[in-house]
């Protein structure tokens, strides 16, 4: 199978977000140029720009959804996008012959940053730096591992014991990747943190965020964390799904974009996550550390298990 990327890299540069917000209503409906400038606009900001991750994710999510905003330019530095990198990406957007499941994808998506621009790491760290939801990361040491016999040490129906059975049950691995394996310590600080305590943290949000662990939920829970610390891997993820959407399968680009925007605007809404010390809430309830920090469950649309329902109808 080949994929004709041309049109799309013709997008793919800085965005005039008054455009951009014009394209969003067009791209839901179907039309194919729309969609492209979208995926464009994402695909900039995800391996080029990480700085305008915010302002394009949000300006997009914020159209689907109907919302007000009023547009700025966007100001951030960025890096080219090697050829190198566009083949990767081709190939990427093809996939292996059998599909991918979620190691996979999660696996080839990450690994397109080794083909990124050599300034992109730069970028991306300062990018990290100057968001909010980052909690001053730089400044932070990287979190141990999860002791699943420590989890085991806290009573029934507690936050902790629900991620144990959640790990145990689905045979999940605590940690989604291993740290080690994906050269987290060859990071720069405050991305070392981050993408470990995300990594480390990502099934506790699922359950305390009210995001399931289906194929469209984990999309969802991906803009989740995007809107929450900016993470560029998060970013990079969405742009290649959504992109696979609009190339492989258009007719379903609608729903992606409803998913990603409400879980985008539910992230903007929910308090910091990263500055939450969750292991000191281990022994609460779910509903009670909900109530604790006025965390609302996500409520998208659609079923969460959509996707899924949709394959076996097919």
């Amino acid at each position: 199978m080949s994929i004709n990327l041309q049109e799309l890299r013709g997008y793919s540069v800085r965005p005039d977000l008054h455009a951009l917000a014009e394209s969003v209503r067009p791209a839901a409906q179907g039309d194919a140029a729309a969609q492209a400038a979208v995926c464009g606009a994402m695909l900039w900001a995800s391996f080029a720009a990480p700085g305008a991750i915010p302002q394009v994710f949000d300006l997009i999510s914020r159209s689907q959804l109907g919302l007000h905003l009023d547009p700025a330019a966007i100001l951030v530095d960025s890096a080219p996008l090697p050829e190198e990198f566009w083949q990767q990406f081709e190939e990427t957007l093809i996939g292996p012959e059998e599909g991918y499941d979620a190691t996979s994808i999660t696996v080839a998506v990450a690994s397109l940053g080794a083909v990124l621009h050599e300034g992109y790491a730069a970028l991306s760290e300062s990018a990290a730096l100057a968001h909010p939801g980052a909690d001053d990361a730089v400044d932070k040491s990287v979190p141990p591992m999860i002791s699943l016999a420590a989890l085991a040490d806290f009573p029934d129906g507690s936050l902790a014991r629900q991620l144990l059975s959640m790990w145990v049950d689905n045979g999940f691995d605590p940690e989604v990747l291993d740290r080690d394996a994906i050269g987290l310590a060859g990071l720069s600080p405050a991305l070392r943190y981050l993408n470990t305590r995300i990594l480390q943290m990502h099934d506790t949000w699922h359950l305390v965020a009210g995001y399931k662990t289906t194929s469209l939920h984990e999309m969802a829970i991906s803009a989740f964390q995007l809107a929450q610390f900016g993470h560029n891997y998060s970013a990079m993820f969405l742009t290649a799904v959504c992109t696979m959407s609009h190339l492989k399968q258009p007719m379903g680009f609608p729903l992606l974009l409803q998913n990603l925007s409400e879980a985008w605007v539910h992230g903007c809404d929910a308090p910091d996550f990263m500055a939450i010390e969750w292991e000191q809430d281990w022994h609460l309830s779910i509903e009670d550390v909900r109530a604790k920090y006025g965390i609302a469950p996500f409520a998208g649309a659609f079923p969460a298990d959509l996707l899924e329902q949709l394959s076996q109808a097919s």
